[in-house]
């Protein structure tokens, strides 16, 4: 039997979360059109020009990125930021790439000194999220199961109690 009093703080909690995900769905649709929109004319710009420079290609991996990402929030509820990074990452390559060569000698030694010091720091802070989130965990995972326990102890009557989410059940 479902808990019929369910309090006012728990129904808007419920409405809350729907609205949230719901607007997040909406705007990560609506992003991709965009990115979609704009790598295919990034495509028939490369076509009508008849030749893909580093450039442009470096682009398309950029906007690869972006739906791969979104893609991965759509599956698992998640945005990992390993993705953002990635995205800069590749942005800075792009840069190094094409406009480094554009500036005078003098600057172009800072430049280009910067840029690959900001990519090795980006790579490492990868290296560094990679590991914590193996060895510590994920702060996410602790919110999907508070989440799960609120939702459970909603559903039961008044006086049961729900599971220990620690406890380990076996088949016997």
């Amino acid at each position: 039997m479902a808990k019929k009093n369910v309090g006012v703080h728990e129904r808007l909690q419920g409405i809350g979360r729907e609205f949230v995900d719901v607007c997040h769905y909406v705007i990560l649709f609506l992003i991709s059109v965009v990115v979609v929109w704009t790598a295919g004319k990034e495509f028939i710009y490369i076509v009508q020009k008849g030749s893909a420079d580093l450039k442009d290609i470096l682009m398309l991996f950029i906007y690869l990125e972006l739906l791969a990402m979104i893609g991965i929030y759509f599956k698992t509820h998640r945005l990992p930021v390993q993705f953002l990074i990635f995205i800069a990452i590749t942005a800075l390559s792009r840069h190094l790439v094409v406009d480094v060569q554009a500036v005078s000698d003098y600057f172009h030694l800072w430049l280009l000194a910067t840029i690959s010091v900001a990519i090795m720091l980006l790579s490492g802070s990868i290296v560094i999220l990679t590991w914590t989130a193996k060895t510590f965990g994920r702060p996410e995972d602790n919110l999907d199961k508070q989440h799960a326990n609120l939702t459970v102890k909603a559903l039961l009557p008044d006086n049961a109690q729900a599971p220990d989410s620690h406890t380990k059940h076996r088949r016997e």
